[in-house]
């Protein structure tokens, strides 16, 4: 192939790749609103920032935003129960891609657990309070997954673009912009509340299973915790939130992930563990 037709294939990659942006832009303006071409334009200038940051800025934006969550939220110290346990069972977690791992525990009664981009990984007393050291483990390494396959850093990609919060960001260099308490927040939020595809979710799953065998457990307690937060939406008045909500709000979808990891663990030799 001459290198000038690799150029103009290569164009025509990116320009695929900018209509799509725009696409999205365009979808969550609202189907039935019309666009001139200033926000067309707009909309285009938005999604390539967002989409053209580097590692380093995602990091750094969401490093400020989980700042702001430990400030709102109450932290578990050191010396509480839940820190230790969540410490003894993280001790040999140190880095992902390169990224260092760093854990804290939320003091609430919700059940949820999610891991960001900069390597924050955050617990909910609710989630530790339902789960055994196993099963627990394996929610964790399900989160980790989505940041060692990069669903984190995309999907906040994908919160720039589907807000007005990439009117703050500057992609242009290295340089990060400040944003204000109300942007953070709003970035917080969508931190929490990530909501990844079924691919996606289905690939979390492979990665806490076969971080469960690697570490010595059983990886059918991957199989217990997601049975347990199946059941736990039939309960009056207790369900799952943010991220492990939208996780497991399908019980079709979710059904059919058990059922593959069962199939998983038949296929490797591994057993149901005893009730203790």
């Amino acid at each position: 192939m001459s290198a000038c037709r690799v150029k103009m294939n290569m164009m025509k990659i990116k320009t695929l790749a900018a209509s799509a942006v725009v696409v999205l832009a365009v979808a969550t303006a609202g189907c039935g609103s019309q666009m001139d071409m200033g926000r067309l334009g707009s909309a285009l200038q938005k999604g390539s920032q967002a989409m053209s940051l580097s590692n380093a800025q995602v990091q750094q934006y969401v490093r400020s935003a989980v700042q702001q969550m430990d400030a709102q939220n109450k932290v578990a110290p050191a010396s509480s129960a839940y820190t230790k346990r969540l410490n003894k069972l993280t001790s040999n977690m140190k880095s992902i891609n390169g990224t260092p791992l760093n854990f804290k525990v939320y003091v609430t009664d919700d059940i949820n657990a999610f891991a960001c981009a900069d390597g924050s990984v955050r617990v909910y007393t609710g989630i530790m309070d339902m789960m055994t050291d196993d099963e627990l483990l394996g929610i964790i390494g399900h989160e980790i997954g989505h940041v060692a396959n990069e669903d984190s850093k995309d999907a906040f990609k994908q919160a720039l673009i589907n807000s007005a919060l990439s009117d703050a960001i500057g992609a242009a260099d290295s340089r990060v912009a400040a944003l204000t308490d109300g942007q953070l927040g709003q970035l917080a939020q969508g931190l929490v509340s990530a909501k990844y595809s079924r691919k996606q979710e289905a690939e979390a799953d492979d990665y806490g299973y076969d971080f469960l065998k690697a570490s010595g457990v059983n990886p059918y307690n991957m199989v217990l915790a997601f049975e347990k937060m199946q059941a736990l939406e039939s309960k009056s008045g207790q369900r799952a939130s943010g991220a492990l909500a939208n996780a497991f709000s399908d019980h079709p979808d979710t059904a059919a992930r058990i059922k593959a990891m069962k199939a998983r663990c038949e296929k490797d030799g591994f057993s149901r563990p005893k009730s203790k």
